[in-house]
């Protein structure tokens, strides 16, 4: 194995298991000793930026972050890269969420989550069980702030409306499952892939000194774009034929990992 340089993480599903809100005893200290050996740690994920600091609060500031599911990456504080959609097409998928019943919207701003919640309930699962920084709105479509990615929330599942909105919208954004009550849309070209192949260039960092672990199909971009690829044992069937390597948990890997180096 080439000397990794730098490991990317999905988060829900990958270091997040079994619905957990909240990481492993320990994992922090073993992103501590990863990046004390000079490897850079990327969370990756569908979250905001906010909530994952907060996840990773004893490592905040030692590690990078991928968020929004691409459309957004930071490193110690510096944004390292930003994308936006159509204000146009944003405003035409904020309409059909709208329209559908039982969907909700989460329009994701840098710093804060737009929501004009349907049902309170989805308001509190996001503020106190997924952590977000939410802003509720009297009207979605009166945002400012730019469009980065919008989501679709059904708590009954998305498996059978995700080709609704891949036929509908497919041709103008990105459009991918990112959990079982989750669909995202991106601007079209974006996602952790993405994201991930910029970081690479501006730390001067290749391909083939990566690793990366995932387990669902918003995953896979990433996965493509590192050497060192690694499924979940938990992981959808497409993403494990991807993959080179799988485990059963990130922190076993790491482990691993570490006493390689040493």
């Amino acid at each position: 194995m080439s000397r990794i340089k730098l490991i990317a993480s999905d988060l829900d599903g990958t270091l997040l298991q079994n619905g957990a809100q909240s990481l492993g005893q320990g994992t922090c200290e073993l992103i501590h000793r990863l990046t004390s050996e000079g490897i850079y740690f990327f969370a990756a994920s569908g979250r905001q930026y906010p909530n994952l600091r907060r996840l990773f609060s004893p490592v905040a500031e030692e590690i990078g972050y991928i968020c929004e599911n691409g459309c957004v990456g930071f490193y110690q504080g510096e944004q390292l890269l930003l994308e936006h959609m159509d204000r146009a097409d944003g405003q035409e998928i904020l309409h059909a969420i709208w329209e559908k019943e039982n969907a909700e919207i989460l329009l994701s701003g840098i710093y804060t989550s737009y929501l004009q919640p349907k049902k309170m309930s989805y308001y509190h699962h996001m503020r106190d069980v997924v952590k977000n920084n939410v802003t509720l709105v009297d009207n979605i479509f009166d945002v400012q702030e730019e469009y980065m990615k919008i989501s679709v929330y059904e708590d009954e599942g998305i498996e059978k409306s995700s080709a609704y909105w891949k036929e509908r919208f497919g041709s103008r954004v990105a459009v991918v499952t990112s959990g079982a009550c989750w669909l995202d849309m991106m601007p079209l070209g974006v996602d952790k892939g993405s994201a991930l192949r910029k970081i690479q260039e501006t730390l001067g960092i290749a391909p083939d000194e990566c690793l990366a672990f995932g387990d669902n199909y918003n995953d896979a971009e990433m996965l493509s774009q590192v050497k060192y690829s690694v499924a979940m044992d938990n992981a959808v069937p497409a993403i494990k034929e991807q993959c080179r390597y799988h485990t059963d948990l990130v922190e076993h890997a790491l482990e691993k990992l570490l006493c390689s180096i040493r």
